[in-house]
Formats: C-alpha cells, structure tokens, sequence
C-alpha cells in the first residue's frame, strides 16, 4: 500500500496528520485548518502535484457559503434556543413533570428523559440543555435521594439527544454537506439526474432512532425501580402539590407542543424550509417568553449576542474547512481516501466501520462541527460511491458521535456536567453513570446498522406522499395502479381519438384522423383553416 503512494498522497496523509495534531495541541480550529493547508498547497506547487488554480474556488465557496438560505436556520435555531434556555420554559417542565411522575419510583428520572428530548426537539443546542437541566433537576434528584451515578448518567444522557432529534444544528450541517457530497458522488458514478437530499430529510430520519433512544431510556429507569428501587425513590407529594396539578401540566405542556409541531410539521410535511421553520421557532420563542412573564431587552440581548458569538466561531470555522478540503482535493487526497475504502476488507460496511470508528475517536478531542467540517467533505464521497444511503449514512454519523460525546473519559458532556455538579459527585461517578447510556446508545446505533429502514423509512415516506398526484392517459397501462385515473373508462372525441380529462377537444391526440382539404383538394390543419401553408 505505501509503495503505491506518491507525493501527493504523502502530502495529503501529512496535511491531516498536521491539522489534528495542531488541533489537540489547543491552537484555534479555524487558524490551523487554513494556515496549514496555505503551507502545504504551497509545498506541494514546489513539488509539483498541487496547482494554484484549486484556490481559485475559495471565492466563489465562501460566496456560496453566505447565500446558502439552509445554513440561515443555524444562527435562528440558535437564538430560539438561547431565548427558551431564558425563558422559565425548561423549568416548568421539569416541575410539573416531576410532580406528575414523582409518585412513582424513578419518576423524576422519566421526567428528565421526557424534558430532556421536548428541549432538543425545540433547542437542537447540546451544552445549554445540559447546563439548563443540570441547574434545575440535579439539585431535586439529590434531595429525593436518587442514586448519584444515576443522577449524572440520566441528566448527560437526556442532554446529548439535542445532537440527534431535530431540529439539531448538527444535522443541519450534516445535511448541507451531505446534498454537496451525494450530487458529486452519484455524478462520479454517471448518475446524472440524482434524487436530492435535504436538511429535512435528515430530520425525518433522525426521528425514529430518537424516539428508541428515548425509550431504551425509560425501561433502563423501569428496570431500575423494579429491581434496584433504592436507586431511584419515589417522591412523597403534599395536597398542596396535588392540588391543581392537571392545569399546571396543561399549561406547561401544550406551548412547547405547539412550537415543536410548528417548527419540525412545517418542515416534515413540506410546508416549509428549514430556515422558514427556524424564523418561526424563533418568533415562536419570543412569544412563548412573553407569556411567561420573562421576556425582557437583557433577555433578547443576551440571546442574541450570544447567537452572533457562537455564530462566527461556526461559520469561521466553515470558511477554513472549505480551504482545507480544497487543498486536501488538489493535492490527490480524495483519490487516495477513495481507493483506501474500496480496499478496506468487508467491502461497503467495512469501509464504513473504519469511518465510524476513527469520527469517535475524534470525538474525544475535537468539537462535533469540527469533525463534521473535515471528515465527511474527504469520506462521504467514497462511501456514498460505494452504495450507501446518503440520509441513513448522516444519521449514523450525528448518533456515532451523540456516543462519543458521552463516553467517558473524554466526553463533551461530562465536562459541562462537572462544571455544574456540587463537590460532593465526583468525577469518577459522572463516567460510570454515563456507561450504561454509552451501552445503550451504542446498541441503537447498531439497530440502525442492522436495520437501515429505521432511519430511511420515514423520510421516503414523506417523499412520496408529497409527491402530486400524476394524471396517466387515458387507455393507458392497464392493471397500473400509479395515475387516479388509470385503467379507467376511456373517453373519445368526435373521431375515435382517446382524450385526456385535461384537453377535452383532443388537439394533442389528433393524429391519423381524416384529412381535411380546401375547395382546391388541398389538405389543411385545423391551425391553418384558410390552407395558406400548403399551397403551393
């Protein structure tokens, strides 16, 4: 294999290499993507195997990246999140959920696995779900007297389904990238009318692996309060507490309800895009912030400076990685990554596994977007060339680094996890509370290795059930089934010509009727009645 490589190859191997070892040096993610890939186009020009020509494209990429209307719902999921987080939203919840199930032993569990999923399907932000449901259920399930590993395991891991439920920011990306990839992929493979892959199509499939997260969840808390229930107490409710409960569970419920059928219904049943759906989220917020009472100036500028922060640091980001896949691609890298996986024992799948398992590893270290931004633009190609669904592959990706993130010692989460914990949960009981999620988690990503339809189901589904009806010739096919009209009773015109519904007069059909002739035996069309074409 290394006898096959040439300077380019070398180059690429040593571009990537540099960029992550740069990276978990600590140096900031955009100055390391551009600055070595501008040393390494520059040093493969002297050996002669990168051309200057490739930086031409930097331009028109970033152009591209500023008008890409998909990428606009970002920094507005952003701020719907920023502005819920604020909003006492994820408060009420948590309250009156846990009365609702605190009678029952692991109900404040429940409660946290429920809200947690409701806050990512209507924030899509993984650190503030975690910072927000850790503030306000960590403190009640302590007091309860909840098992501690229980407590940091339940809490990371409802936090972490923000990177897979829509409307995630991470799918998001994913899905952009994906449409680029997959269109370039299934031209290389001589495809040239490919069907398209969209950020909401990456959203339907993301729905049914969440929801078996989410309920792998609750029968790991059921098991738990049938045969460990010391871990996981019931709470003892007051009159006071009971009193008025179905109306403060109402309230509490239906607003968040609402806003997450107006964002991911208008985007699933194709009412609207995702950035249409994104303005409306964040309207949606706003609105839901002044019916609690908290809406307020420092709270939409505390929102949106943070939106504008987080905003730049992603798309600087972005810009970067668009320099590096440029160099990375100029100098031979793609060629190379796509005949390593065709040569990776297992074929379609083997290659896949090797690309799952190096994206885990880098989720140790490096931030969800960073990975995104490196590694799908150099493997997504091969792999989609090799057969893969492009949706059920986005899919696998956001879950296999959902994983990642939560695997001790190096997980994102547990570290926001720590910085809010008392002193008295220690570092070593927020790991061993997130293995057994870890397990968990892993076993739904093998559910939807094994059983691909889970993520792909839903999104072809929609497709067709939006696709118009299409109105087949009469006296068609028949037996068909496709057209509403099809196998029906076949009308005629005055000639014997078959019509359709939609041109009563048969102009489109009147082929091998009888000729017409003028008073000089010369035959005229119906458009030319005066014969003036034919006389000749």
């Amino acid at each position: 294999m290394l006898s096959h490589l040439n300077i380019g190859d070398v180059l690429s191997i040593l571009l990537f290499l540099s960029v992550l070892g740069t990276l978990l040096i600590g140096y900031p993610i955009a100055i390391t993507l551009a600055g070595i890939s501008l040393i390494f186009a520059f040093i493969g020009h002297q050996f002669g195997t990168f051309d200057y020509s490739f930086l031409a494209g930097l331009p028109s990429r970033y152009l591209g990246s500023m008008l890409n209307e998909v990428l606009v719902a970002v920094p507005l999921f952003i701020f719907m999140g920023l502005v819920l987080e604020r909003s006492g939203i994820a408060e009420a919840l948590l309250t009156t959920m846990g009365q609702l199930f605190g009678k029952l032993r692991g109900g404040l569990a429940f409660s946290v696995i429920l809200v947690g999923a409701m806050l990512a399907a209507s924030t899509g932000v993984v650190g503030a779900t975690v910072v927000t449901m850790g503030l306000i259920s960590l403190p009640a399930m302590m007091r309860a007297g909840y098992d501690k590993r229980l407590i940091a395991g339940t809490i990371c891991a409802s936090s972490t389904m923000a990177q897979l439920i829509p409307p995630s920011t991470v799918l998001i990306f994913i899905g952009d990238i994906l449409a680029g990839v997959n269109q370039a992929a299934q031209l290389k493979k001589g495809n040239f009318t490919p069907d398209p892959i969209s950020v909401g199509d990456l959203f339907a499939g993301a729905l049914v692996p969440g929801f078996i997260m989410v309920a792998i969840y609750l029968v790991w808390i059921t098991y738990k309060a049938i045969f460990q229930p010391e871990t996981v107490p019931a709470l003892q409710m007051t009159d006071e507490q009971r009193r008025g409960l179905p109306r403060r569970v109402f309230s509490a419920l239906v607003p968040p309800l609402l806003l997450i059928v107006a964002v991911l219904g208008s985007i699933l049943l194709g009412f609207a895009t995702p950035t249409e759906s994104a303005s409306v989220g964040a309207i949606g917020a706003i609105i839901l912030a002044g019916l609690n009472r908290k809406l307020s100036f420092e709270m939409i500028y505390y929102a949106a400076r943070n939106t504008m922060v987080t905003t730049s640091i992603i798309f600087t980001i972005v810009l970067a990685a668009s320099m590096f896949s440029l160099v990375f691609r100029g100098l031979g890298g793609e060629h190379m990554v796509e005949e390593a996986l065709k040569n990776v024992p297992g074929g379609p799948f083997g290659a896949m596994l090797a690309v799952m398992a190096v994206m885990f590893i880098l989720g140790f270290f490096l931030d969800t977007f960073e990975i995104i931004l490196i590694m799908l633009p150099i493997c997504g190609p091969p792999l989609i060339i090799l057969g893969l669904d492009p949706v059920w592959l986005g899919v696998m990706i956001a879950i296999n680094l959902q994983t990642s993130f939560l695997t001790p010692p190096f997980g994102f989460t547990l570290f926001y996890l720590r910085s809010i914990a008392p002193p008295s949960m220690s570092t070593a009981t927020i790991w061993l509370g997130a293995i057994p999620y870890v397990t968990m988690q892993l076993f739904v990503l093998g559910i939807v290795w094994a059983f691909p339809p889970t993520a792909t189901w839903l999104p072809k589904a929609l497709f067709q059930a939006s696709k118009p009806a299409v109105t087949a010739p009469a006296g068609g096919q028949q037996g068909g089934s496709k057209g509403p009209i099809q196998g029906g009773k076949t009308k005629f015109n005055e000639d014997g010509i078959p019509i359709e519904d939609d041109d009563p007069m048969g102009f489109t059909k009147r082929q091998g009727t009888k000729p017409k002739f003028d008073k000089d035996g010369i035959p005229i069309d119906d458009d030319d009645p005066m014969g003036f074409t034919k006389r000749k």
